[in-house]
């Protein structure tokens, strides 16, 4: 999704060369936090962790955001692309907590998510969408809409069907097996 001007998104070539450069994409024997069995690990960490790749998946996340109110993400893997997507777009964001605080206010989230509000949600890496569909819930009962996430790597192992089943679309950067195809 290269363009011309100051919003176009990186493109797609450059997003999965970012990604395998920075090590963000290893080949071997695994177990994912769904405790599935994989022949590749993907930690998007690798990359955010410099800021040159970090402008390059805020790039092409920013060129995607459409008309939404705010953008939000999980604690940790999210927060930096979340914050430097807001960088970019202006938008509002917030950070959705794994576990609610067990002290002061107890929220799940910091920021502000107002009933009818569209929320964007921005996610590095889904597998199952077991943990963007928590990200899920706990915007909509704040009374935020979301209808959509974007993700930086989808895995290909079902999150675009179930979170599908709940009326979230799935819109990933690039996936597993484009990056399978680029390593060979």
């Amino acid at each position: 999704m290269s363009g011309s001007g100051p919003d176009a998104g990186p493109s797609h070539t450059e997003i999965v060369r970012t990604l395998l450069d920075a090590g963000a994409v290893r080949f071997g024997d695994f177990t994912l936090t769904s405790g599935e069995k994989s022949d590749v690990y993907i930690d998007v960490k690798k990359a955010w962790t410099d800021p040159r790749n970090l402008e390059v998946l805020a790039r092409a996340l920013a060129s995607r955001v459409g008309s939404v109110d705010r953008l939000a993400g999980m604690e940790l893997g999210a927060v930096p692309l979340v914050v430097a997507v807001a960088l970019r777009t202006r938008h509002p964001y917030v950070v959705l907590r794994k576990a609610a605080k067990e002290h002061g206010t107890r929220q799940a989230y910091e920021g502000n998510i107002s009933p009818g509000l569209r929320v964007l949600l921005i996610e590095d890496v889904t597998t199952t969408g077991g943990s963007t569909m928590r990200s899920v819930e706990i915007v909509r009962a704040a009374g935020g809409v979301v209808d959509r996430v974007l993700v930086v790597v989808d895995r290909e192992s079902g999150a675009a069907a179930h979170l599908g089943a709940v009326g979230v679309r799935v819109e990933p950067l690039v996936t597993l097996s484009e990056l399978r195809g680029a390593r060979l």
